[in-house]
């Protein structure tokens, strides 16, 4: 069992860039598949990018990709999501959530894919 836990969100200028971070406790967070979404007000859930335990693979939603890069370093237990050219439509708040679901399915881009959710961390991104 994980619980992540989300930081370095703020406020930041339009075409600012960030990198939050999501840490997870517990000894076997290497085996997890984590996921990053945000939720605007008013809005549903969207998903952002997910990266397998090994960090070796990657998917993007498409409007994302590009300006967001997720990665992830097992030695420190965390996953990050690296954001530029920063819009206002990008306010949310971002949380980031883990799975012992398999990688290789096309569910690992929907909210019940993952099990564990950190509390989320706001992002507010000023025109």
């Amino acid at each position: 069992q994980v619980q992540p836990v989300e930081s370095g969100g703020g406020l930041v200028q339009a075409g600012g860039s960030l990198r939050l971070s999501c840490t997870a406790s517990g000894r076997t967070f290497s085996t997890y598949n984590m996921g990053w979404f945000r939720q605007a007000p008013g809005k549903e859930r969207e998903f952002i990018a997910a990266i397998n335990w090994s960090g070796s693979s990657t998917v993007y939603t498409d409007s994302l990709k590009g300006r967001f890069t997720i990665s992830r370093d097992n030695a420190k237990n965390t996953v990050y999501l690296q954001m530029n050219s920063l819009k206002p439509e990008d306010t949310a708040v971002y949380c980031c959530a883990a799975t012992s679901r398999p990688f290789s399915t096309l569910a690992r881009s929907t909210k019940s894919w993952y099990d564990y959710w950190g509390q989320g961390t706001q992002v507010t991104v000023s025109s």
